[in-house]
């Protein structure tokens, strides 16, 4: 996990950029007239659709390996948060698994999104381009497209959770102003990443080039960011919204009987306009915007009297792989074995309870 620090500073560097605090006029239009060339693209390359499929079917996979640990977990101490307001290991052990999660998510993601990037730029420079000719190009660049990918996939996924409505909201609205800021500044500043790695740049480096591309052109690529993150939540809401119809008019839940039995249950229907709105992303709307920055991207390449080449036999990043396995093999483990590494009963610490206090007794 020491890669996620190489690029650290990018948001720094971005979130004091003059205009940051200026809402761009026109991001809806930006984004909709990238709509026509990506999918122009798109039907000349169909690998793209194969890739954001791939995509879509790693995330719906992640999300169904993450709610089986809310299975684990018992209902008495699902109930114990509302008579305790302090926390449980439970907490603890969840966040990693969540953590590990969006890491087994984010290695698939994060090469079927460099493969985008890369049939861009090999149909721009009048190359053919195949599952297989992508695949070449961009496993070189695993490590660092994963780390990326990894850290990027986290922040968005925190950021969602802290959106979400709360009873027991603690933060003011300056501290929600302050967080929305920040994850703007992220998303901005990380534009000119992924098209940087795919063209041969390591992680820390792609970082530079990206803050360098961001601030060169930053109204083109903050309208671009803005009229996809304006249809983004569009869909999220849309999601909202769906997903309380669905339990209203569905008995998928029994209605008379305590939420906290249920908890599982719930999670699992929630797949359904989850992963829908997912694929609405995935098929849809994040390919037109990893296109179009790609293509803002050799723009700026041009501008500067560079060329965006493609990187050729470099050596293959085995290590990476086997970090990969090593991650899925912890997975399996602890799926596994989990009453024997005591993860059950960390699981069944309810709130406000020290783990293990009842041993001692």
């Amino acid at each position: 996990m020491g890669g996620f620090n190489q690029i650290e500073f990018v948001r720094d560097r971005i979130k004091n950029l003059r205009h940051i605090d200026e809402k761009p006029v026109g991001g809806l239009g930006a984004f909709g007239s990238r709509i026509g060339a990506a999918l122009m693209l798109m039907m000349k390359e169909p690998e793209i659709l194969f890739f954001c499929l791939l995509q879509w079917a790693s995330i719906g996979a992640a999300y169904l390996l993450w709610i089986q640990m809310l299975d684990w977990i018992p209902e008495e101490v699902w109930r114990s948060t509302d008579e305790s307001s302090e926390g449980s290991i439970a907490d603890i052990v969840l966040l990693v698994w969540s953590f590990i999660c969006v890491g087994l998510a984010a290695f698939p993601v994060g090469i079927f999104t460099g493969c985008i990037g890369a049939a861009h730029f090999l149909h721009r420079q009048g190359r053919e381009s195949s599952v297989a000719s992508c695949m070449r190009l961009v496993l070189p660049q695993s490590g660092a497209l994963w780390m990326f990918h990894w850290l990027d996939g986290w922040i968005t996924v925190r950021q969602i959770f802290q959106r979400l409505p709360s009873d027991d909201e603690p933060n003011s609205i300056a501290d929600r102003v302050t967080r929305e800021s920040l994850y703007y500044a992220w998303k901005l500043g990380v534009s000119g990443i992924l098209p940087s790695i795919v063209t041969g740049n390591n992680l820390r480096q792609s970082g530079l080039n990206s803050v360098d591309f961001v601030k060169k052109n930053f109204r083109e690529v903050a309208k671009l960011r803005a009229g996809y993150s304006a249809v983004c939540w569009i869909v999220g809401i849309g999601t909202y919204v769906g997903t309380i119809l669905m339990f209203s008019f569905f008995d998928l839940v029994p209605r008379h009987e305590r939420v906290e039995s249920h908890i599982y249950t719930i999670y699992f229907w929630v797949a359904v306009p989850l992963l829908t709105a997912v694929a609405v992303v995935m098929l849809f709307l994040r390919p037109v915007f990893v296109l179009a920055l790609c293509d803002l991207y050799a723009e700026h390449l041009k501008r500067r009297r560079k060329v965006a080449a493609l990187p050729e036999n470099l050596p293959k990043s085995v290590s990476v792989l086997v970090a990969f396995g090593c991650l899925c093999l912890v997975v399996a483990v602890v799926f596994l074995l989990r009453d024997t590494l005591g993860i059950t009963e960390m699981l069944s610490t309810p709130y406000g309870e020290e783990y293990g206090a009842d041993k001692g007794t």
